[in-house]
């Protein structure tokens, strides 16, 4: 700690940067995108969509720890320099509350579903829960890609339904309701479906997700 003019201390440590991920298992993670893709395939672009996310994490100042939230085991698409703790609870909502109760310090987390997401926005979102209280991102398709909290609160996520088209639109909901004034992130796309990693490699055409889709593509059509 040191402290500023008028006396108060200030933390030379920013927050905590989640990143909240399964290991990309055939089967077991992106299953929406089988068909068309085979699960290996669903599995080779979101170990893709890993590695982007945890490049760009890797590269955000304003971080002080960096963490994996995982759900199975490290993998070459983890950068040095990350812990990682495993997720625990029943359900989303409860695996986002431990997160933030497990670290124990303000945070800014984010998922593994958007490859797109930079540097700079991960920067405004450690910022925005620096300077506020909380930070939030919507994706387009009725959920989040990113919340932050200072003060870890496991009644932010209670009650809150995971996976459907108002999952996003009841988090910000309940988050004012708790008295936050969270941050306004700019709106991600997931990828869900096959429409999805398109429009996202297009988005992010140097990313290793757009590679990866290319990849595919280019087996089929052989």
């Amino acid at each position: 700690m040191i402290h500023n003019l008028s006396g108060h201390a200030t933390s030379l440590v920013g927050p905590a940067l989640l990143v909240i991920a399964k290991e990309p298992v055939p089967g077991r993670v992106k299953t929406r995108l089988t068909p068309p893709f085979t699960p290996a395939q669903a599995a080779a672009l979101a170990g893709a969509a890993l590695t982007d996310t945890f490049a760009a994490a890797a590269a955000a100042a304003g971080a002080g720890r960096r963490i994996a939230v995982l759900d199975g085991e490290p993998g070459p698409w983890l950068p040095p320099g990350f812990e990682v703790i495993a997720q625990r609870g029943d359900g989303l909502g409860e695996r986002l509350a431990a997160a933030f109760e497990d670290v124990g310090e303000p945070a800014f987390l984010i998922g593994m579903d958007t490859p797109q997401l930079t540097t700079e926005l991960l920067e405004d979102g450690l910022r925005a829960v620096a300077e506020g209280d909380s930070v939030f991102g919507a994706a387009t398709d009725g959920g989040y890609w990113c919340i932050g909290l200072r003060t870890a609160d496991r009644a932010v996520f209670e009650g809150v339904p995971m996976s459907t088209e108002r999952t996003g639109a009841l988090q910000l909901a309940r988050m004012r309701e708790l008295g936050l004034a969270p941050a306004i992130l700019p709106p991600l796309r997931d990828v869900d479906t096959h429409e999805d990693a398109r429009a996202v490699a297009a988005e992010a055409p140097d990313s290793r997700f757009a590679a990866a889709l290319a990849e595919i593509h280019a087996r089929v059509a052989a």
